[in-house]
């Protein structure tokens, strides 16, 4: 028999982590009629959706042990092994039977640690990461990445349907950071190639507009990337997707790369640009990138 799918009437959903993407999947979820309650490191971001009607713990083992469905979104391993293993923290508190949806991107190493933990104290876990972001995560157009097992990730479909458009199971755990990977590789590199189109467009001295406005309508530019072709139009850096989170991902695409033996030139030189980047355009939009390539050869 299928595991029976879970439902706004009987669940309890705990979100730990408010930044740009965690926010807005709080939101979601709240506003789609959810029994949700938050918890963040930092109070101003619990604040603001507080007042949005959304419950906020007072810790995350008060979270964890209210909750039997955890859905957490942070910035790094650092913050997810924090959240997951301190004393107080999410493992220490959550019941047998407990769902956790760690929506993170982080390192393949970490992630099959957290299943194992959870296989350990009789928690349903999955790693679940998210292709898309923040215009695509208001939309409820996002793509989810998952690993674990099947009966668990059938039973979350309910969750899937009110923030995405499209979910697949990759398969076991940690299969879903591992693709997550995958994708953001083609997206660093894509962003990179983009920057030096338009630096080469600049050097040719092809009018910007009508540059931007012809290489978003060719077959070679993957629709995922118009809107970064928007914010270079309109030198409108405000982040939706930060510089600083895409060079964390590429130095996990690296680290991963090199321990599994798969050679990535293309990939070492985006990283390199990202990393140089971080100083001065760390908290804007990965399309930042794009003025400092240009500056290259003025």
């Amino acid at each position: 028999m299928p595991a029976a799918k879970l439902n706004k009437i009987n669940s309890r959903v705990g979100f730990i982590g408010l930044g740009l993407m965690g926010s807005r999947l709080a939101r979601r979820l709240h506003s789609d009629g959810w029994k949700i309650q938050a918890w963040n490191r930092s109070p101003h971001p619990a604040k603001e959706i507080q007042n949005e009607g959304i419950a906020i713990a007072a810790s995350v083992a008060e979270l964890a042990s209210g909750s039997n469905v955890i859905l957490s979104s942070l910035a790094n391993d650092s913050a997810v092994r924090s959240v997951y293993f301190d004393k107080g923290g999410v493992f220490s508190a959550a019941g047998p039977g407990t769902v956790i949806l760690e929506m993170s991107t982080i390192s393949p190493e970490l992630s099959r640690r957290l299943h194992q933990e959870a296989r350990t104290r009789g928690v349903n876990f999955l790693d679940v990461a998210i292709s898309g972001s923040t215009p695509a995560v208001d939309a409820g157009t996002i793509t989810l990445l998952a690993g674990g097992d099947k009966e668990t990730f059938e039973e979350c479909i309910p969750i899937f349907e009110s923030i995405a458009r499209q979910w697949f199971l990759i398969g076991p755990g940690s299969s879903g950071v591992q693709m997550k990977l995958v994708v953001n590789l083609l997206l660093g590199i894509d962003m990179q190639a983009i920057a030096e189109a338009v630096s080469l467009g600049e050097h040719l001295q092809i009018n910007r507009n009508v540059l931007l406005d012809v290489l978003s309508k060719t077959a070679v530019v993957a629709p995922a990337m118009a809107g970064k072709f928007r914010k270079i139009k309109d030198g409108d850096y405000s982040p939706e997707f930060p510089l600083r989170l895409m060079s964390k991902d590429m130095d996990l695409v690296m680290e991963t790369a090199a321990r599994v033996g798969a050679n990535l030139p293309a990939a070492t030189v985006a990283q390199a640009v990202l990393a140089s980047n971080l100083g001065s355009r760390g908290d804007l939009d990965l399309a930042a990138i794009t003025p400092s390539v240009i500056a290259l050869h003025p």
